[in-house]
């Protein structure tokens, strides 16, 4: 009986070594059994489900190796971050998954990496990023307004690149992050809104003001959308540093106000998606 089946890289040196290790640790592979012996070292990177896959006929990818994962924009993002070298740019193929096709290091040949645009295995509720004829309102602190704006920035960005208008938005500017919860349920509560994005940031002090503020935001804003069932993307930054603020706010960590208002758009198409759904199987049920 067979107990394990694996594909085996043996690589000419040590910096050969830490580049696939490297490279296939950023794919998401879990590290399983290692060894580092006196004659020879190793890693085995493991999946839940593998095996030797035999096929016929057309639609199969060109590649070497090929891996699913749970998103497969996620890991294109990164394949671009990081320079690896893409053969296939990333689409939507005829039957029914996302794909893409990377250039392995080492001349390892093609690594094709897919995931299902719905998992065939286990259904699923997922949300398009598709807001439009949506509104959605941004609360902004001025506070820190250096940082702030350009969050502000990053979420405007993201609410346009899923199709909602211009003349559907409505931007609230506060004092300070301690008013953005107050603010933001009071434009849920409205019923003119499908959508609340929320944009601050606080700084680390040398006083507890930090922790109780940041406390007291978190809260407020997870029961607004809780109480009122409006979804709230959450964009207020909490650093130690300026420079960490900078960095999220459109630098190395991205921006989170794009992040913030990619979250309400999918929360408010999930929300209304699973809303029609209920109401549709309410009026097919027997009375």
């Amino acid at each position: 009986m067979i107990k394990t089946f694996h594909k085996l890289i043996v690589c000419k040196s040590n910096e050969e070594y830490e580049t696939l290790q490297k490279f296939f640790r950023s794919l998401g592979f879990a590290t399983g059994e290692t060894w580092d012996g006196q004659r020879s070292k190793g890693s085995k990177f493991e999946v839940p489900e593998s095996g030797v896959e035999i096929g016929t006929g057309e639609g199969f990818p060109d590649a070497d190796l090929v891996i699913e994962v749970d998103n497969v924009d996620i890991v294109y993002q990164y394949a671009k971050e990081n320079n690896l070298t893409v053969v296939q740019e990333i689409g939507d193929l005829d039957w029914g998954a996302r794909l893409f096709t990377i250039s392995m290091p080492l001349n390892l040949g093609q690594l094709a990496v897919f995931s299902y645009n719905e998992d065939w295995r286990y259904k699923t509720e997922e949300a398009t990023l598709n807001a439009s004829g949506m509104k959605f309102a941004l609360v902004v602190s001025r506070f820190n307004s250096f940082i702030t704006e350009r969050l502000l920035s990053g979420a405007m960005l993201a609410l346009k690149q899923c199709g909602v208008k211009r003349e559907h938005l409505e931007i609230v500017r506060v004092p300070g992050a301690f008013e953005i919860p107050g603010v933001a349920r009071t434009l849920a509560e409205s019923g003119k809104y499908q959508g609340v994005v929320t944009l601050g940031c606080l700084l680390r002090g040398d006083t507890l003001h930090y922790e109780v503020i940041a406390n007291e935001v978190t809260r407020g804003i997870g029961q607004a959308t809780q109480e009122t069932g409006v979804p709230i993307g959450f964009g207020v930054l909490t650093c130690d540093t300026l420079e960490q603020a900078i960095d999220r706010a459109g630098l190395k960590a991205g921006n989170k106000g794009w992040d913030a208002g990619i979250a309400a758009v999918e929360m408010a198409v999930l929300k209304k998606k699973i809303g029609r759904k209920s109401r549709k199987q309410a009026k097919s049920a027997p009375a």
